[in-house]
């Protein structure tokens, strides 16, 4: 169990803005990107003199774009999300309730591309954009080890309304309006090497100054099995996404408050670890049961380092 404690870093990720039509918060996007904390989500990094960095990639490929029926809003749909991003996390010696406190930052960058028509109709929606997103900076981190078997931390996200936004644009890297995103992670390895990680995270989300909209309150709940086999861990990792209230939009727009999306996640993931080497972890998700919503396939690679 003590590999992790060497050199153990979740990288988390910002949001993504997908777009659609009668969808799931504004333009149909969760606010913060799902699937960052699989195995180890736990473990912070250990108190180092510099800190720890991590570069995280992945692809997001949908081709259905439901409403809350799971009938299909668009035809001929495709939706495409890379996204690159640069995490920096500083664990320190301070200490509060028996916590070592500890803080971050996340910069994001995204390459999107949305392609579909509404169906019977000859209206198209195409789009695409490619820069900086939302940054989200972290407070604070406080990482807890009640037991050699067990991890904890919690943390509080801020997501900053920094990537490109025009209200006109079908598809954007910027959400225009801020996240509060607080999280409770934790991992538990059994005497046989079994771990269980898990994450619980809120988005509360305040409003789109550009077109008074404000997305509802979305819940995360992600989560890793697997069996630790020296260096590598191999099991099943996935996520489950609920939008727990409703959106809000102006009486004036032609989109009804509500539509609240959900969506499931699941496939394989692996990881790697041996000390004084790179943390590297691996996904690729299935995404089944959306509403409201996109649904798609996704794939991440995270590699970090403590210095």
């Amino acid at each position: 169990m003590n590999r992790f404690k060497l050199n153990s870093i979740v990288g988390i990720s910002a949001g993504l803005v997908i777009s659609g039509s009668v969808l799931a918060t504004e333009n149909g996007a969760p606010s913060t990107a799902p699937g960052i904390y699989g195995f180890s989500a736990g473990y912070m990094p250990p108190v180092t003199d510099i800190g720890a960095f991590s570069i995280r990639g992945s692809i997001y490929k949908a081709n259905k774009n439901l409403n809350g029926k799971g009938d299909e809003n668009l035809s001929d749909f495709s939706q495409t999300v890379k996204a690159l991003s640069l995490t920096y996390i500083k664990m320190t010696d301070t200490q509060f309730q028996g916590a070592n406190y500890g803080y971050g930052i996340v910069i994001p960058f995204l390459d999107l591309d949305i392609d579909g028509k509404v169906p019977n109709s000859n209206i198209s929606v195409v789009g695409s954009d490619s820069s900086i997103a939302d940054i989200q900076i972290v407070p604070y981190i406080l990482q807890w080890h009640p037991s050699e078997n067990l991890a904890t931390n919690t943390q509080l996200q801020i997501q900053i309304p920094t990537g490109h936004y025009s209200k006109d644009d079908t598809i954007t890297t910027g959400l225009n309006h801020w996240t509060f995103s607080p999280a409770f992670n934790f991992t538990y390895m059994t005497d046989s090497e079994i771990e269980i990680s898990s994450s619980f995270q809120l988005d509360i989300n305040t409003e789109n100054k550009d077109t008074n909209y404000t997305s509802g309150i979305e819940y995360r709940h992600e989560f890793a099995i697997g069996q630790h086999l020296t260096d590598w861990t191999v099991g099943l990792g996935g996520f489950y996404y609920k939008q727990l209230t409703d959106d809000k939009a102006p009486a004036s727009s032609n989109i009804v408050n509500g539509n609240k999306g959900e969506v499931v996640a699941i496939g394989p993931e692996l990881s790697f670890f041996r000390p004084d080497l790179p943390f590297v972890s691996f996904h690729a998700y299935k995404e089944f049961k959306a509403k409201n919503r996109t649904q798609g396939y996704t794939a991440a690679l995270l590699v970090s380092q403590s210095f």
